[in-house]
C-alpha cells in the first residue's frame, strides 16, 4: 500500500475540511477517482502523461480551496518535472519539402532551354510584324488589282412595314453578344496522412494557402495544446465538454496538436474534420504545408 505525501496528505485534509468524498471530487473536477487516489497517495505513474499531473493537482486545489500556484511551489519536490520533448523538424527542414524543391528545380533547368528558343521565335515573328505594318503605312498608294473591293448591296424586301413603306433587313445593326469569360478551376484542399511515430502522426496539407485549426470537445474531457514551429506551446490546458479551441498556424505552416483523448476531441484543419489512422488515445497532430 503506498504512502500518502505531504502534497497528498495535505490536498486530502483540505478534501476531508470541506466534506467531500473522492466522488464528490470527482464530479466537481470531472478528474476520474482513480487519478484523486493517485494525487493523494503520490503515484503518478497512473496518470496518462506527465504533463497531466500539474493540471491534476491545480484543479485539486482550486476544487478544495487551496492556492494552487502557492501549493506546487512548497511541495514541488513531490510533484515531477514536465516532460520534455523533442521538437519536431521545422517546416522548412522536412525532407519532403527539400524534395520536392529539388525536383521543381531539376524541372525547372530541363525546360529551360526550350523556353529561350521559344521566346526567340516569339521576338522574330514580333520584328517581321511591325516591319512589315510600317512599311504598309509607308506605301498607302499601293492597291491590289487582284483584289477589287466588294460593294455590299443591302438585300430588300417586298413585305411592307407597320408605317407603309418598304422594310429592309439591316443586318449591320446585329450586335454580337459578348463572350462569358471562363472561370479559373479551383483547387481544393487535401489532407494527407504521413508517418507515424509512437504518438506522433503526420499530415500534409495542400491545395490552400491557410492552416486555420479547430478542436471541439465532445462527451469527456481532454488536454489540448499547440506547439509551433519553436517549440512554444500556446492554450494547452484540459478542455472541458462541448468547449471550443482554434488556432491559426498559417504563418508558421505548421503546427503539433497535443490531443489528450483523441475519443473526446474533433480536430478540424480549415473546416475539414481530420481522421487519424492511429488508435492510440492519445496523439501529436503534427500538421504542415507542402509545396505543390
Amino acid at each position: 500500500m503506498l504512502l500518502l505525501t505531504e502534497l497528498g496528505a495535505r490536498l486530502k485534509e483540505a478534501r476531508l475540511a470541506k466534506g467531500y468524498s473522492l466522488e464528490d471530487l470527482q464530479e466537481i473536477t470531472k478528474i476520474q477517482k482513480r487519478y484523486l487516489i493517485g494525487i493523494e497517495e503520490g503515484n503518478y505513474s497512473i496518470m496518462p502523461g506527465s504533463f497531466y499531473v500539474r493540471a491534476f493537482i491545480k484543479q485539486y486545489a482550486e476544487a478544495v480551496g487551496l492556492d494552487p500556484e502557492e501549493l506546487l511551489d512548497q511541495f514541488k519536490k513531490d510533484v515531477p518535472g514536465s516532460q520534455t520533448e523533442e521538437v519536431v523538424q521545422s517546416y522548412t527542414q522536412s525532407p519532403s519539402r527539400r524534395k520536392l524543391a529539388n525536383r521543381s528545380s531539376n524541372k525547372a533547368m530541363e525546360m529551360m532551354p526550350k523556353i529561350t528558343v521559344a521566346l526567340f521565335i516569339i521576338v522574330i515573328i514580333a520584328v517581321i510584324s511591325i516591319l512589315y505594318w510600317a512599311k504598309s503605312k509607308e506605301t498607302p498608294g499601293i492597291v491590289d488589282e487582284e483584289s477589287p473591293p466588294v460593294e455590299y448591296v443591302k438585300p430588300q424586301t417586298n413585305e411592307p412595314n407597320t408605317d407603309g413603306a418598304e422594310g429592309t433587313v439591316d443586318e449591320e445593326g446585329a450586335e454580337e453578344e459578348p463572350l462569358e469569360e471562363e472561370e479559373p478551376p479551383t483547387v481544393a484542399q487535401v489532407i494527407s496522412p504521413g508517418a507515424i511515430n509512437g504518438d506522433d502522426v503526420n499530415f500534409e496539407v495542400s491545395g490552400t494557402n491557410e492552416l486555420k485549426i479547430r478542436v471541439e470537445i465532445t462527451n469527456n474531457a481532454s488536454w489540448i495544446a499547440f506547439r509551433n514551429t519553436q517549440g512554444v506551446d500556446n492554450l494547452g490546458r484540459v478542455y472541458n465538454p462541448s468547449e471550443t479551441v482554434e488556432y491559426d498556424a498559417t504563418t508558421d505552416g505548421y503546427v503539433r496538436i497535443r490531443v489528450g483523448s483523441v475519443p473526446s476531441a474533433k480536430v478540424y484543419v480549415n473546416d475539414e474534420l481530420l481522421t487519424s489512422p492511429s488508435d492510440r488515445t492519445t496523439q501529436n497532430f503534427i500538421i504542415q504545408f507542402v509545396q505543390e
